[in-house]
C-alpha cells in the first residue's frame, strides 16, 4: 500500500487538545467526544553522539559575500507563505490557543516571553489572556508586520515586538515568568530553535517560570511502503533507459517529510527520547536511544518513520498533541527514512537497534542520524548501518 502521492512537503490540517493527566495513552476529548489517536498521545478536536563520517565534508563552495545558511533560515520566515502555512494548521494553532485561552490563570499579570513570534499571534493570545506584557522576538523581517499586527488589534500597549536574535538582544526586563514558543521543527529537533528556548530560559526566566510547551517527546515506528518509494527511490535506477542510481545513494540518505497512512504502519510504535525543556541542557538534543519494533502482521517493511508529541503539562489538565500517523495531519507530517533491505516480517518478530541523532558539525540547524538496525526472522536476516542527513 503507498502513500498518497499529491502530498507535497508541508500541509496543514485540524485542531487542538487535551488530556487527562497521569493516561498513558490519554484521549483527546471534548465537547464532540473522543477522537482517535496515536499509542503515543491523543489527537487534537476540530473548530510540526555522531562519528565524523555523519558531517559534511570539509569542503565550503561559500564566498565571503555570500548570505550564511543562517541567514537564509532567517529570511525563510521573512515570506507570508509559511506562516500561513503554520497559522492554518489548525492542530498546532488552535492547541496553543486553548493552552492560554483556557488556563488564563497562568497569564493574568503575568510577564511573557514569546520566542520566534513570527506574526505574533501566541502574543496576542497571551494579552488577549490577561498577561501583563509580552516580549515578541522575531528575528526575521516578519517582525516588522507583527508590529503593525500588534498596533492594528489594539494590544501597543502589553505586546512590544523587538527584532533580534534572541541570544544577541536585551530585554527591557530583568525576568519574564513565562516563555512560550512554537520552536519544534520536522523530526522535532530540525532547525535546531530549541536551543535559543534553552537559551532564553537561562537568562531570563524567573526561577518557578513556566515553559510552554514544556515536554516532547519523539518516537518510531516501521511502514510498508513499496509503492512510494519505488517512486522516490528506485526511479533513479532507471530513467528514460540511463542509470542514475549514484542520485539513489543521495537520495536514501535524504529522511523524507511526508503524510503516512496509518494503515501501512506494521510495527508498534517505540519511544525514542523525550526531552523536558524545563531541565535539559543543549547536549541533551544529541543522543543515542535503543529501539525495538515488534512486527505486529506478517509484512515487507521498506521505511522506519519518526513523529513527535507536544505537551504542556503546566495546564489545569494535561493538554497537547501528536504528529504521528494516527492523529490528524500537522504540517510537521511525519520524517520518513527508507531502509536500504526490504524487511520481511511476520508477526511477532521484532527489529532491533539504536538511533543516533546529534546537530551537524558545520551547520547546527541541520541534523545527522545514525541507524543500526538488525532483523533474525524466519524469511529475512539482516544487520545493517545506515545514514542519513537532515538538510
Amino acid at each position: 500500500m503507498g502513500r498518497r502521492k499529491n502530498q507535497s512537503t508541508k500541509t496543514t490540517n485540524s485542531s487542538s487538545t487535551d488530556f487527562a493527566q497521569g493516561s498513558a495513552t490519554p484521549p483527546f476529548e471534548d465537547e464532540v467526544g473522543v477522537i482517535d489517536h496515536d499509542e503515543s498521545m491523543c489527537d487534537p478536536d476540530l473548530d510540526k553522539a555522531v562519528d565524523d563520517s555523519m558531517g559534511e565534508p570539509e569542503v565550503s563552495f561559500v564566498d565571503a559575500n555570500d548570505k550564511t545558511s543562517a541567514d537564509y533560515y532567517f529570511d525563510s520566515y521573512s515570506h507570508f507563505g509559511i506562516h500561513e502555512e503554520m497559522l492554518k494548521d489548525l492542530v498546532r494553532t488552535k492547541t496553543y490557543q486553548n493552552v492560554i485561552y483556557q488556563n488564563k490563570f497562568l497569564f493574568k499579570d503575568k510577564v511573557v516571553l514569546d520566542v520566534g513570534a513570527g506574526t505574533g499571534i501566541l502574543s496576542l493570545f497571551c494579552a488577549k489572556a490577561g498577561a501583563k506584557h509580552v516580549y515578541a522576538v522575531e528575528c526575521s523581517d516578519m517582525a516588522e508586520r507583527a508590529k503593525e499586527i500588534v498596533e492594528t488589534n489594539g494590544f501597543s500597549n502589553v505586546v512590544t515586538v523587538l527584532k533580534g536574535k534572541i541570544e544577541e538582544l536585551e530585554l527591557p526586563v530583568a525576568k519574564v515568568d513565562i516563555i512560550i514558543s512554537e520552536w519544534m521543527g520536522y523530526f522535532l529537533l530540525f532547525e535546531n530553535m530549541l536551543n535559543t528556548v534553552l537559551y532564553a530560559r537561562d537568562k531570563w526566566l524567573v526561577d518557578d517560570g513556566i515553559l510552554l510547551p514544556d515536554k516532547c517527546s519523539l518516537f518510531l515506528t516501521a511502514i510498508e511502503d513499496a509503492e512510494y518509494k519505488e517512486d522516490k527511490i528506485e526511479f533513479w535506477n532507471n530513467v528514460y533507459g540511463f542509470d542514475m542510481s549514484c542520485i539513489k545513494k543521495q537520495a536514501m540518505m535524504e529522511p523524507l517529510v511526508d503524510t503516512v497512512d496509518q494503515n501501512q504502519i506494521v510495527t508498534n510504535s517505540q519511544l525514542l527520547k523525550t526531552m523536558d525543556i524545563s531541565k535539559m541542557t543543549p547536549g541533551d538534543a544529541s543522543f543515542t536511544a535503543p529501539f525495538k519494533l515488534i512486527a505486529e502482521r506478517d509484512d515487507f517493511i521498506h521505511a522506519l518513520v519518526a513523529y513527535f508529541d507536544v505537551s504542556f503539562t503546566k495546564c489545569h489538565k494535561l493538554m497537547g498533541f501528536s504528529t504521528g500517523p494516527r492523529s490528524r495531519s500537522t504540517h510537521w507530517k511525519q520524517t520518513v527514512l527508507y531502509l536500504e533491505d526490504v524487511l520481511t516480517v511476520c508477526q511477532g518478530e521484532s527489529i532491533v537497534g539504536t538511533m543516533t541523532v546529534a546537530q551537524n558539525k558545520k551547520n547546527p540547524r541541520d541534523i545527522d542520524i545514525m541507524l543500526k538496525y538488525s532483523l533474525n526472522g524466519q524469511r529475512c536476516t539482516v544487520s545493517r548501518v545506515q545514514y542519513y542527513k537532515m538538510r
